[in-house]
């Protein structure tokens, strides 16, 4: 118990600034489904559901929810990236979601995406992530993670929230 409310205080600033910092809504409020809200359930069965298609950690597609959008299936960036996944258009459209904001076609575009980088990257966590936010062209040019604040924040929030114990029950 006291392990989990550690982790619950660890990553609650890292959520919280994840939605200050990239999203258009209040990520998961208490209130029930809205616009900038959807039911726990609902996201963890879409997870679990993309996650075993796209052979990816469903923990590791969370803890990138959290990250990009703190669960607002509305969210949009100030780049212009959409959903609870965070896709920007083109990605979105050459993976095949014409809709990004319905939360089963932006988890399974962002959990597609996820598991051709884990791939590129030969399973290395870390550059997936990095190209996740700063793109392969990136991380291919400075041969590693790109020496960009947000980028190296980025990759240490996710998986800060992916190892916590609480994200891995």
């Amino acid at each position: 118990m006291a392990d989990s409310i550690r982790a619950f205080v660890r990553t609650l600033p890292v959520v919280a600034a994840a939605v200050l910092a990239g999203c258009s809504g209040g990520g998961f409020l208490p209130f029930g489904e809205g616009p900038h809200s959807m039911a726990a359930s609902r996201l963890e069965h879409i997870v679990n559901q993309q996650a075993k298609v796209n052979h990816v950690d469903p923990n590791l597609v969370k803890a990138v929810i959290a990250v990009e959008s703190g669960g607002d299936p509305s969210a949009v960036s100030t780049a212009g990236a959409m959903g609870l996944m965070q896709l920007m258009p083109g990605t979105a459209k050459s993976l095949g979601v014409t809709n990004p904001w319905d939360p089963e076609q932006n988890v399974a575009g962002g959990a597609k995406h996820l598991s051709d980088l884990l791939r590129e990257y030969n399973g290395n966590i870390s550059l997936a992530l990095a190209a996740y936010n700063a793109g392969s062209g990136a991380v291919a040019h400075y041969k590693g993670i790109p020496p960009y604040a947000e980028t190296g924040a980025y990759v240490s929030n996710v998986l800060t929230l992916y190892r916590a114990p609480a994200a891995n029950k």
